[in-house]
């Protein structure tokens, strides 16, 4: 929490966060656009937001993009805000105003976890039934996940699993995996609280899941896992919604099953 509250103190680091709530995935050429800082200067307040947790870089190719990660300052609500009488919020009146007066605008769900394991262990719990079951529990889906291959999915916990029409894209034990999400189903029309409309419409959309495993910075981190849930119709797609919470308890839950792990 310190290093959210030392981050957030710099006025030029508060701007580049303003930017990726703005537009979300800009490389740092783009965040420098218009800045009156040179290329390093934002560098330098880009590696500080990372180390907090504030914003997570994740590289497409060539380019190296930056996400906004809201979890942190959600912390930061949940603990300094909700607790308080708002009449009394003075000092934070500018955070209240930016949580709750201007919504995060995010095409893109992102977030970075690190877990004392190997990259190897890592992969491995996240396609063997065995770790899946430890940390989806009923739910968990099932798949050989290998490229092309179909993951299926059960409606209910310990259901039958079934095929909603999601692929595996990129298998590559170590590394990465990504495959696509499945749609809304009815189930989630009363989870949601969505209209007949709504969910007609919402239901057609089509996402899809990363998980890049790479070492952390500092080696007794272990490795590295970014979770990108992206290709949303737009920033306020209710999967989106739905997911985000879901995949930040997951990847908690991963860590601790991990990290009893035998090294």
């Amino acid at each position: 929490m310190d290093d959210v509250f030392r981050a957030l103190a710099d006025g030029s680091r508060r701007e580049l966060l303003d930017r990726l709530n703005e537009r979300n995935g800009q490389t740092l050429r783009e965040l420098c656009t218009g800045l009156e800082m040179s290329r390093q200067a934002v560098s330098k307040h880009l590696a500080v937001l990372e180390a907090a947790g504030l914003v997570t870089a994740v590289r497409h190719g060539r380019e190296k993009l930056h996400y906004l990660n809201p979890v942190p300052i959600h912390e930061v609500a949940d603990r300094w805000i909700g607790r308080y009488e708002r009449g009394r919020l003075t000092a934070l009146s500018a955070l209240k105003q930016a949580l709750e007066g201007n919504p995060l605008k995010k095409p893109a769900f992102v977030y970075t976890i690190y877990i004392e394991t190997t990259a190897e262990k890592l992969y491995e719990a996240l396609t063997t039934p065995e770790f899946l079951k430890q940390y989806h529990g009923g739910w968990a889906p099932r798949s050989d996940w290998q490229a092309g291959s179909t993951v299926y999915w059960p409606l209910e916990e310990k259901g039958e699993p079934l095929d909603l029409g999601q692929r595996v894209l990129v298998a590559e034990p170590g590394k990465r995996l990504v495959y696509t999400w499945h749609t809304l189903q009815p189930m989630h029309q009363e989870m949601l609280g969505m209209s007949d409309a709504e969910f007609a419409e919402a239901s057609k959309e089509r996402s899809q899941v990363a998980f890049d495993i790479g070492p952390a910075e500092i080696p007794k981190l272990g490795v590295k896992l970014i979770i990108t849930h992206d290709h949303f119709d737009s920033a306020e797609s209710r999967m989106l919604e739905s997911v985000s919470g879901g995949w930040v308890m997951l990847a908690s839950q991963l860590k601790s099953i991990l990290e009893r792990q035998p090294a």
